[in-house]
């Protein structure tokens, strides 16, 4: 469980991709170290399992062989399923790439976003950046999502907690696998500490609806089931 703030901007330092999947590894000095393998960490939202980590030069990977030998200090390797691959924006980073970082939350974790579980539902595309006062970002909405937003209610983009400024559904003509779409507006402290900073139109982002409301509507549909019956 994470909780959608970002403790880092870590790099992409060695990839490796196969028909399975991908060895990814991302560094991070700060959430690498106290991380240990089998820890999660979450990049740009997807939750992963560290395999190996190097927080400092002094280094004694389980792995053997390690999965990246010449490791970085402050570096960490996970693997990337294929699966992971398909449903999220991972596939798509290169080392140099930045990514947005955080260590799964604790029980002394203050929650200041919300509850995020880095299982990514979709995939958006900004659709367009406007900078002003402010920066509002709207970004495209897989239709099947769209129940999920109301205005003023949390939205987890690359891993970051963000409220929803407005949502916009598909016309009634339009197809039905047409996409909807969601707008948010960045503080300065997002733009600085994340790569929403950076994203521009067309840029692929991964997105998590808030799970409180996937429960609900499993709920209500219990309830009205039952009555039904």
């Amino acid at each position: 469980m994470f909780t959608g703030i970002v403790e880092e901007l870590g790099e992409v330092v060695g990839r490796d991709m196969s028909p399975t999947g991908a060895i990814l590894a991302v560094r991070g000095p700060r959430v690498v170290s106290d991380a240990r393998d089998g820890d999660s960490i979450a990049v740009n939202g997807v939750c992963l399992t560290v395999r190996a980590a190097r927080a400092t030069a002094d280094w004694a990977p389980l792995a053997d062989p390690p999965p990246v030998p010449d490791l970085p200090p402050g570096s960490f390797v996970a693997d990337v399923m294929r699966e992971t691959l398909d449903r999220t924006a991972l596939g798509e980073l290169a080392v140099g790439d930045p990514v947005n970082l955080e260590r799964a939350a604790t029980l002394g974790t203050r929650l200041g976003g919300h509850l995020v579980q880095g299982h990514v539902d979709g995939v958006g595309v900004v659709i367009e950046r406007a900078s002003g006062e402010r920066d509002d970002l709207t970004v495209s909405m897989p239709r099947p999502l769209l129940r999920y937003l109301v205005a003023k209610g949390s939205i987890t983009v690359d891993g970051v907690s963000l409220t929803v400024v407005e949502v916009g559904e598909p016309a009634a003509d339009d197809a039905p696998d047409a996409a909807g779409w969601f707008s948010v507006s960045l503080i300065p402290t997002t733009l600085a500490a994340t790569t929403l900073g950076t994203r521009v139109a067309g840029d692929r982002v991964n997105l998590e609806v808030d799970v409180i409301a996937k429960y609900v509507e499993r709920l209500v549909g219990h309830s009205e089931r039952e009555v039904r019956a």
